[in-house]
């Protein structure tokens, strides 16, 4: 097994001023061709804590991947504490010098304006392999170090810059090639099976047996989120066929004891499920949201392809626009309030008819931190989904934060949505 750490270098990530999506971006990339990522830490524009980083992570890892301080301003230290630490000098790679001039010459139609600290970003360790970085004039570098000399190959070290779209055109582009070459890897065996509509300690009650027969080669972890539960086996071959066969089975065992909840034996989200159904059966959507703002529409419309089934939505977040757009009864406003039952109803056949869709589904309620009362409180939810012939509703209460709320109401209605066009094909 090849382990490797990711280190995050930024005092924006500490503060949370920036959310490191480097570091799972990199995982996830590794988890592709087998490498194993032991550990993730992120630590702060200091010299000694990056120091101790690498020399804690060296002893355990194969492959350390650095991301971030490689800038041309004064807090970027990265650079010149590599150089340090692998025992070498700084020079000009000409290559790097030759596209820094070209991006401010030719891309960013800045000539006669580079700074010298621009140009600095052309100086390297003399010691390392420059990873060409088409996207940024910062370059990756590799470094190998002998941490123990009964190791088969030495420790590899690579220093990638914090800008995320230039860390992935490197990553893409050179690191996972160089390292495919460098080392052999296993194969590691992911199957995950995506439920909605219980929670995580119901799931896990539910496949406690299942879970303690599981040979050790193969691992269940829980991925609860956002009123889904992931449940993701895991396994490492060596393209051993009887560990891939015993797999297979441990899968379509575990779907089968979780399929009154199974919304897919992929990992993908809910609004791709529904989006491959609709193209299948030839049907259309729409959404009528108060609450959620439009972000039911924007998961539907995140997969590409969401035109062939997807014709748009009423953010009907205002009174009047319920009743002017959607056709929602001023007295049930007045009687049920916007919140309520038949509400949300009429909101899904006002959407139906104004939409000209074959689907609807209509959110409202109350996200907070305020707005709420003793008989309607924060996270009280109505979602409604039907066709013409037939509408259905549903009360949730889920109390959380805004954002939360938001979330876990979009998914809900997704939910209902799959399962009603399911139901009523």
């Amino acid at each position: 097994m090849i382990n490797a750490s990711i280190i995050t270098i930024g005092d924006e990530l500490l503060i949370g001023q920036t959310i490191d999506t480097n570091s799972a971006y990199i995982a996830q990339k590794f988890n592709e061709i087998g490498i194993w990522v032991r550990r993730r830490l992120a630590v702060g524009d200091n010299r000694e804590e990056i120091w101790n980083a690498l020399a804690e992570e060296e002893k355990h890892s194969d492959i350390i991947i650095l991301t971030g301080g490689l800038g041309p301003t004064a807090d970027d230290i990265t650079k010149p504490l590599l150089c340090e630490y692998f025992g070498g000098k700084l020079v000009v790679n000409e290559e790097v010098l030759a596209h820094v001039r070209y991006l401010f010459e030719k891309i960013y139609r800045r000539t006669g304006s580079i700074l010298e600290r621009n140009l600095k970003q052309a100086e390297v360790p003399d010691n390392c392999t420059v990873l060409r970085n088409d996207r940024g004039s910062a370059p990756g570098m590799w470094f190998e170090k002998v941490v123990n000399p009964k190791a088969i190959n030495p420790v590899t070290f690579v220093s990638l810059p914090g800008v995320p779209h230039e860390m992935k055109g490197i990553v893409n582009a050179e690191l996972i090639p160089r390292l495919l070459k460098r080392f052999s890897f296993p194969t590691i065996i992911h199957k995950t099976a995506v439920t909605m509509g219980q929670g995580e300690s119901f799931i896990a009650e539910l496949i406690e047996n299942f879970e303690s027969s599981l040979p050790p080669y193969i691992r269940l972890a829980y991925l609860p989120s956002y009123g889904m539960v992931k449940l993701r086996l895991t396994a490492f071959s060596d393209n051993d066929p009887v560990i891939e066969k015993e797999m297979n089975a441990q899968f379509e065992t575990l779907k089968s004891l979780v399929k009154e909840y199974l919304v897919s034996d992929e990992d993908e989200p809910i609004e791709k499920v529904i989006g491959e159904i609709l193209r299948q059966k030839k049907k259309t959507v729409g959404t009528a949201e108060s609450c959620t703002g439009g972000y039911i529409a924007h998961l539907l419309t995140s997969i590409a392809g969401s035109s062939d089934y997807f014709k748009g939505s009423v953010i009907s977040y205002a009174n009047e626009v319920k009743m002017n757009l959607l056709g929602v009864k001023e007295q049930t406003l007045i009687t049920d309030g916007a919140v309520s039952e038949h509400t949300v109803r009429q909101m899904v056949k006002g959407a139906i008819d104004a939409l000209n869709v074959d689907y609807a589904l209509a959110t409202s309620g109350i996200m907070g931190p305020g707005g709420g009362t003793d008989t309607k409180p924060v996270g009280m939810v109505w979602i409604a989904v039907g066709n013409r012939q037939q509408v259905i509703a549903k009360e949730f209460n889920f109390r959380f934060d805004r954002e939360r709320n938001i979330r876990q109401t979009a998914n809900a209605a997704l939910d209902m949505l799959r399962k009603f066009i399911l139901a009523n094909d």
